[in-house]
């Protein structure tokens, strides 16, 4: 049984060293206000293509790090599917090594499913995407993959507590190039790669918790996007195919983003 610190899995990032430590030299205020200003009208442009898209769907690689008291940060990688149609329906799997989850909202009613144990709970949210956001997250501690981008205010979202803003120029993610942008705020910092062109939409999240030792980190790799008439026709509503048995939301176990050979406390280990 491993004991965490505590995993963060909504922002959680690796210190990196390098051989040489270059010291990196900031540009004058008055070159650092207009790159805030590129910043956020890009950080603004790709919510907005991201809140007019009716339907889009993408693949994804994420790495959530977590922390054990002997302060060694060990990565869990686990890989998935969302679709997500406006403005109430979200289809999204994970698998992950310990996990094949699988979850279905078609407006009304959430349904989680682990594959691997042919069990699934369902409950009722009605409401938004932005709700069941919140919802995930706040109440049922399951937060969507890449939650910060799906909802129709992500920008919002993004930009609340934010006291650094740095434009990094361009970076390539998947053979994509990207324009790369940094952030902070009191607890986390945070980058994202925006795909260039017309379609702006996210192709990397990292988010760096400040708070931990270690700074452990949770990133989401964006690749095959889709928008519009390119997504293919989604069923949001769930079917049990596989007889799978219905349990309490509390009762289906090992499909959150720790296996459950971990044992997470807050502040230090027992």
């Amino acid at each position: 049984m491993f004991n965490l610190t505590h995993p963060l899995a909504q922002m959680p990032a690796r210190k990196l060293i390098a051989v040489g430590v270059a010291s990196v030299l900031m540009l004058g205020s008055s070159a650092a206000s207009a790159d805030e200003e590129d910043a956020k009208r890009l950080l603004k442009a790709m919510s907005d293509y991201m809140s007019s898209q009716n339907a889009f769907s993408f693949d994804y690689d994420a790495m959530l790090e977590v922390v054990t008291p002997e302060e060694q940060v060990i990565g869990l990688a686990s890989s998935g599917k969302v679709t997500v149609n406006r403005p109430n329906k979200v289809h999204a799997s994970r698998s992950g090594g310990f996990a094949d989850a699988e979850l279905n909202f078609d407006g009304k009613t959430l349904t989680l499913l682990g594959k691997n144990l042919n069990a699934y709970t369902q409950v009722e949210i009605p409401g938004t995407i932005n709700h069941l956001i919140h919802e995930l997250r706040d109440t049922y501690n399951r937060p969507l993959p890449a939650a910060d981008l799906l909802g129709s205010d992500s920008y919002d979202v993004l930009m609340e507590n934010v006291t650094d803003i740095k434009d990094l120029g361009s970076g390539v993610i998947g053979g994509v190039e990207c324009d790369s942008l940094a952030f902070r705020t009191d607890e986390v910092d945070w980058q994202i790669w925006i795909s260039q062109g017309d379609e702006p939409y996210p192709c990397r999240y990292v988010i760096t918790t400040k708070l931990l030792s270690g700074s452990p980190q949770y990133s989401v790799e964006v690749r095959n996007w889709k928008s519009g008439s390119e997504v293919a026709k989604t069923d949001f509503g769930f079917k049990n195919t596989t007889d799978a048995k219905m349990v309490k939301f509390e009762d289906l176990k090992g499909t959150g983003d720790l296996p459950e050979i971990f044992n997470v406390v807050d502040g230090e280990s027992e």
